[in-house]
């Protein structure tokens, strides 16, 4: 042991278990899951939260995060879903999800999700799921192709008016990204981003309850996509469950700078996972 982080509050991680699942894609591909829940955890089909990203080669490895504990002790299970688009296992995970093979991304966090559910980890109703920035596009996508598979939905951040955005070169960082996506002056990326581009595919059906975040100083995703995004979910939307947008009016990509700022939008999250889960009692 060369260095260990102190956790206040009467941490004891002999509480807590940590496991590996694996679901398996459409297209027969098997897909890690990691997942972290208390020992003593009550329910067979729990209350959880399923996090995913998977693009840019990023390998959003499982780690240990002390704000994760106030879900964890109110008998939460947390997983992360290793999709494809990320770097978790090798190159061609990458390249298989980016460009014209994007849709294997959604496609893989859908089947995580099945597999929690078919595990009894969670009922679609007590599922959530969270995702930043590329990962606000991945649960922007697949909101739209199974919404009665989740019970609540936070996109933060979240690239969501991908087409629009990519046919302005204008923009900082439209040109750098068309490696990660594709330039849809082309026809055939345009057709392909089209087709799962969050604001471009809602339709009217009954969404799970949204929390959309934006940030006014925000480079990368502008805080008009998410704004753009829920003015028409809510149009579309067929059921009663809040579809909400908070915009950070002083902070950028990342949130928040100041640590108590950054805890303050955490606890919002969560906040609104457990309310709209019907846990807050």
């Amino acid at each position: 042991m060369v260095k260990e982080q102190p956790v206040r509050g009467g941490y004891n991680r002999d509480d807590y278990v940590t496991e590996r699942l694996w679901a398996r894609a459409t297209d027969g591909v098997k897909v890690p899951i990691s997942v972290v829940f208390r020992r003593d955890k009550s329910e067979e089909r729990a209350p959880a939260l399923l996090y995913g990203y998977g693009a840019y080669e990023h390998s959003n490895d499982p780690m240990f995060d002390p704000a994760r504990l106030s879900l964890l002790d109110r008998g939460f299970v947390f997983a992360i879903a290793h999709v494809r688009g990320g770097g978790e296992m090798g190159r061609e995970w990458y390249e298989q999800g980016r460009l014209l093979r994007k849709c294997n991304t959604f496609e893989d966090f859908i089947a995580c999700a099945e597999k929690l559910i078919a595990d009894g980890y969670a009922a679609p109703e007590s599922l959530a799921i969270r995702g930043r920035s590329a990962g606000g596009l991945l649960i922007g996508a697949v909101v739209n192709m199974r919404p009665e598979l989740f019970g609540c939905a936070v996109a933060q951040v979240p690239f969501v008016d991908a087409l629009t955005t990519m046919l302005d070169d204008k923009l900082p960082l439209t040109v750098n990204e068309y490696d990660e996506w594709g330039n849809p002056k082309e026809p055939d990326y345009y057709r392909y981003i089209k087709s799962y581009s969050p604001y471009d595919q809602v339709r009217s059906t009954e969404y799970p309850a949204i929390l959309a975040t934006g940030a006014l100083n925000d480079p990368r995703v502008s805080y008009w996509e998410p704004a753009k995004w829920v003015a028409k979910l809510r149009t579309a939307n067929r059921a009663d469950q809040p579809i909400l947008l908070k915009t950070q009016m002083g902070s950028g990509h990342m949130g928040p700078s100041g640590r108590y700022e950054s805890w303050r939008e955490e606890a919002f999250v969560m906040a609104f996972v457990i309310t709209q889960l019907g846990l807050d009692g």
